[in-house]
């Protein structure tokens, strides 16, 4: 049986409420079908328009066997495009992040400018055609700030993540905000154990102590039910609807992506050890009201998000291979917030630096384990773990339509 039908019989045939069977996490062929199914063919977050501050900014990414570069035109529109050289296939940007007037191969000098066309290339003859040999692009999308890039041919329509996240996005001014610091984590597990240790908080008050002083672990926060039901959620709705912040829990229709404006513990601000604004300028000026909590944002495979009244949070997932997977973290800031003055970069980030390793170690031990030839699908919490019960039934529903080519429709949301 080929992969490709044993994938697909195994999906279909799945216990629901219980976690995947072993190669589903380990395994190099099934990892490859992931790449292909979904890496390769749907919309990736990948940065902020606020790296590319000025045209000729550019940064790179890596999305498997696929170089990236996103760069910021003269005419101030982001695109992407392969950063592959159309000589002989150098990558054309080697560094992270950049800045240029051109677009130049370090090989052979083949030179772009910043919307991807071949302006000169050397010693080629009188009679080559410059303009069948442009940049590959890829397509693009920014929206409120975030970055979305997709790999295919022909890319799902964007319209939907844009119509349902922009609102609840766009007031916190990513657009106007810089980067205050980075970080990239290898965790040795693959990808989608990575989810699912996110979509839960079961695990957080035996292993996250910092962040358990500021974010609830109630599974209505963390899960997809909503949590209308809960007084302390549907007042804090109220009051941030009041003020113009759009807050109620909102997913898509087949579970890729959700909002929701979560209130933290008691009288916290901000994912700081004590509780208060990390960052004395707030991220957005026209937000009137203090005490917003956090702006809860995942679109699956690639980014969750929180965004508060002082800072926003960025994170990024990228399978490195079937037991490797690089997360990178983002702290963002007002432009005109200064370090030292406005914040202090160490209490910033803190909490995450020290949740996001411990989520490392926590990934590493699961994956370790189940690599054991004892290994064997168990049981989810119906109370704590709705959400990686919606994240695992996101995931085969996706497999299941792109490796049958229909548009089968989500069967529940958790």
């Amino acid at each position: 049986m080929d992969i490709r039908s044993n994938v697909l019989r195994q999906l279909k045939s799945r216990r629901e409420g219980f976690s995947l069977e072993q190669p589903f996490y380990i395994d190099e062929d099934y990892f490859q079908l992931d790449m292909e199914m979904i890496y390769y063919r749907d919309w990736l977050f990948i940065g902020h328009d606020c790296e590319l501050p000025k045209p000729g900014a550019y940064f790179t990414v890596q999305i498997g066997s696929y170089p990236v570069v996103i760069v910021r035109g003269k005419d101030n529109v982001i695109r992407a495009f392969h950063n592959s050289c159309r000589h002989r296939g150098s990558r054309v940007c080697t560094k992270e992040h950049g800045s240029s007037v051109r677009l130049v191969c370090p090989y052979h000098q083949w030179t772009y400018d910043l919307e991807g066309k071949l302006a000169f290339a050397r010693h080629m003859g009188d009679d080559f055609d410059k303009t069948g040999f442009n940049l590959k692009p890829v397509h693009c999308e920014v929206v409120a700030g975030y970055v979305f890039i997709c790999l295919a041919n022909t890319a799902p329509d964007f319209q939907p993540v844009r119509d349902k996240i922009e609102p609840y996005v766009a007031p916190h001014r990513i657009s106007e905000s810089k980067v205050a610091f980075q970080s990239t984590i290898i965790e040795k597990g693959n990808w989608k154990l990575v989810w699912e240790n996110n979509r839960e908080c079961y695990h957080c008050a035996a292993n996250h102590p910092e962040l358990c002083r500021t974010y609830p672990e109630a599974p209505s926060v963390t899960g997809t039910d909503g949590g209308a039901d809960d007084p302390e959620i549907a007042g804090h709705w109220a009051r941030c609807e009041a003020a113009g912040l759009p807050s109620k829990f909102q997913i898509s229709p087949d579970g890729q992506f959700r909002t929701a404006r979560m209130p933290l513990i008691e009288d916290a601000e901000s994912y700081t050890m004590s509780g208060k604004r990390a960052v004395k300028r707030p991220l957005a000026d026209d937000i009137s009201i203090s005490h917003i909590g956090t702006m809860l944002l995942f679109h699956y495979p690639t980014t969750w998000n929180h965004l508060l009244g002082d800072h926003a949070i960025s994170f990024r997932v990228l399978p490195l291979s079937a037991n490797e997977t690089a997360v990178t973290t983002k702290w963002l800031v007002h432009k005109d917030a200064v370090e030292g003055v406005d914040y202090n970069l160490e209490e910033l980030t803190h909490v995450w630096t020290e949740t996001n390793d411990q989520d490392r170690r926590i990934v590493e031990e699961n994956a370790f384990g189940i690599h054991s030839p004892a290994y064997e699908p168990g049981p989810y919490s119906s109370l704590h773990e709705g959400g990686v019960m919606q994240f695992l039934e996101w995931y085969s529903n996706f497999m299941v339509n792109r490796l049958q080519g229909d548009q089968a429709k989500i069967s529940a949301v958790a």
